[in-house]
């Protein structure tokens, strides 16, 4: 298991530190050009989250590739990319950008976000499209908002997908106590934090099943237990998204508590735990026995480590 952030909720070039303690660091959304993003008030807080339209604010890919990739190469973990766009080319001419570049270890396609009016619909012609002139790995960022999110992840495996990340944000409202208007400019912008983890955890259960793509998931994870049951719901990787404001060293506690959760419930490694919602009708490990642990399924090498 890998512990990665969520795309734009960690500024690796203003807390290095934090983005350190990673296993692999995901970049804000790179368009083909800058884009200031939508007017604010982009960031507004509820009782069960946080709303951001931010809209994709981002230097544009030259200024991207000149200024800020080579500082990222310096962080000494790997680096993935969050490409976005408005068509099908502008995803292409993206990604190819950073097919030979070694600095860049995996692409993310952000094909989700909820904050801007034009987005692709079609995510296997976007996945196709890119597959075609990268070789870098491919993860498809899908929505929650999909009537049928495992349906999207067979089309993106289908296109030569190489993994998945789930979720990104839905899209929510929130409105002025005193005024009953919109607190965000933009009106609606994309909800995250703990009233995300159940849907998050319902689109990776579900996805689980339908492919056997490596899932990274996210959505809500403020502690270890939410990482473990990402893990258990399905997902390969976690990554940690809105703690991150609050907490900048969330990556280090909630990998700590993740151990310790692992541990109470015997799993030797955070591996051994993927999938174990699915197989509700057979133990994962005997409960009786911190000791002599049982093999089922996929805890198989549970005591092997």
């Amino acid at each position: 298991m890998r512990l990665l952030n969520a795309s734009g909720c960690l500024d690796a070039l203003t807390a290095p530190g934090a983005a350190r303690e990673l296993d692999a660091f995901v970049t804000k959304t790179v368009t083909p050009l800058a884009r200031e993003g939508n007017p604010p008030a982009r960031i507004a807080e509820t009782e069960v989250g946080m709303l951001n339209a931010i809209g994709l604010a981002n230097p544009g890919i030259d200024a991207f590739v000149a200024e800020h990739l080579p500082r990222l190469a310096h962080l000494g973990v790997p680096v993935w990319v969050s490409v976005g766009g408005f068509s099908i080319d502008d995803y292409v001419l993206v990604s190819a950008r950073f097919d030979g570049r070694a600095e860049v270890a995996a692409l993310e396609l952000n094909l989700s976000c909820p904050n801007v009016d034009e987005v692709p619909e079609n995510v296997g012609e976007v996945v196709a499209a890119v597959r075609a002139v990268t070789g870098k790995p491919l993860y498809a960022k899908l929505s929650p908002a999909a009537s049928d999110v495992s349906r999207t992840a067979r089309a993106a495996e289908a296109a030569g997908a190489d993994g998945l990340s789930l979720i990104n944000t839905i899209r929510a409202l929130a409105l002025d106590q005193r005024t009953l208007r919109p607190l965000l400019a933009r009106g609606t912008g994309g909800l995250s934090g703990p009233a995300l983890r159940p849907i998050a955890l319902a689109a990776v259960y579900a996805c689980r099943r339908a492919t056997d793509l490596p899932i990274v998931g996210m959505g809500g994870v403020a502690t270890g237990r939410d990482a473990l049951e990402l893990l258990a719901a399905g997902a390969n990787d976690v990554a940690i998204g809105t703690a991150f404001f609050s907490d900048p060293g969330a990556a280090t506690r909630i990998r700590s508590e993740l151990a310790a959760e692992l541990a109470a419930l015997g799993f030797a490694k955070p591996d051994n735990a993927v999938g174990a919602a699915h197989q509700p009708e057979v133990p994962t490990l005997n409960r009786e026995s911190r000791l002599e642990l049982r093999k089922y399924l996929h805890t198989t090498a549970n005591m092997e480590g």
